[in-house]
């Protein structure tokens, strides 16, 4: 095939760019969203929130103010994924039997996972469970495209660009209160469990610890401490500091720090690292020789398998958030 082949075939597919294809997968893009973020709010706030503070409030304004920028996020979604998938998969029809639908689905799966692959590349995000998303929101825009494509060719059933935006916002609505609905039933008959840091005895929590920008820090058995441009308290512990912590590196003195049996949060920091603030979750106090910054407390986060330390520096609604890992 030559270069005048390979143009003419791609003015032919340009029609999977029709405007009947480009309102309906900007407007089933958007549709899926709310439902999206309520999914993913049910997963922060059942998982670990660091000491962070509540983005109820956050949320509540978000869908506020959806109207003006869902718009927005599906015609994005439509462009970087639905309408792309459907120019390869008007392609690939001219060579290949299958309906067309069934390769829309295919190559916006694979565009998904190739868009998984780059923000993995880009910002580290998980490859697999980025790839399972982004191919499950392709979904629901190609299955939009085929219907209202189907539609368009009757002229009693053609929805226009404002029934498909009207249609889309009532099928927004359902999906978001089926999710809504579906999250109250698991929370409520424990299908969805709160999230319980994990219990870690003095001898799992020595050990080599890892976090971003080189941080290390060694916990030996008998409380005494290595670090290396390890964050902690700054002296002044100002919200309004930059950065709002002091890196440190030496030795210094630890201990663990346990919440009280009943769990109600009134166990309090102290002893010889001098925590001074109550202890709602076990953490590991740390101070550092010489006095750089101020006695700090790592809390305990992530599962028993993958244990974690954390702190979240600065404000609690909008901090900087600190994570080691074990080796």
């Amino acid at each position: 095939m030559g270069w005048g082949d390979i143009r003419r075939e791609l003015g032919r597919a340009r029609a999977a760019w029709d405007s009947v294809a480009v309102h309906a997968a900007a407007a089933v893009g958007a549709a899926q969203l709310p439902a999206v973020g309520m999914i993913w709010y049910v997963d922060v706030t059942t998982g670990d929130d660091y000491g962070g503070g509540t983005i109820a409030i956050g949320l509540a304004c978000l869908f506020v103010l959806a109207p003006l920028y869902l718009p927005f996020l599906g015609l994005l979604h439509a462009c970087v994924q639905t309408l792309p998938a459907a120019l390869l998969a008007r392609l690939t029809v001219r060579r290949v039997r299958g309906p067309e639908w069934m390769w829309h689905l295919a190559w916006a799966a694979a565009l998904g996972v190739l868009w998984a692959g780059a923000t993995a590349v880009l910002w580290g995000w998980p490859f697999a469970a980025t790839a399972a998303v982004l191919a499950a929101l392709g979904v629901l825009p190609v299955l939009g495209v085929a219907y209202f494509r189907r539609g368009s060719r009757s002229r009693a059933r053609a929805w226009g660009c404002s029934g498909t935006w009207i249609v889309s916002a009532g099928v927004s609505f359902v999906l978001f209160m089926v999710v809504f609905g579906g999250a109250v039933v698991a929370t409520e008959t424990g299908l969805v469990e709160e999230y319980e840091p994990p219990l870690l005895s003095d001898a799992q929590l020595t050990g080599v610890w890892r976090g971003q920008d080189g941080a290390v820090l060694r916990l030996h058995a008998g409380g005494r401490a290595e670090l290396t441009e390890l964050p902690m308290v700054s002296e002044t512990d100002d919200w309004l500091a930059d950065p709002v912590y002091t890196v440190c590196e030496g030795t210094g003195t630890w201990e663990p720090l346990r919440r009280d049996g009943d769990g109600d949060g009134d166990g309090t920091g102290g002893g010889s690292v001098g925590v001074e603030e109550d202890v709602d979750r076990d953490g590991v106090g740390l101070r550092v020789d010489g006095g750089c910054g101020q006695p700090t407390l790592w809390t305990i986060g992530g599962t028993e398998r993958d244990p974690e330390l954390f702190v979240l520096f600065g404000d609690p609604d909008a901090g900087d958030l600190r994570i080691l890992t074990r080796d």
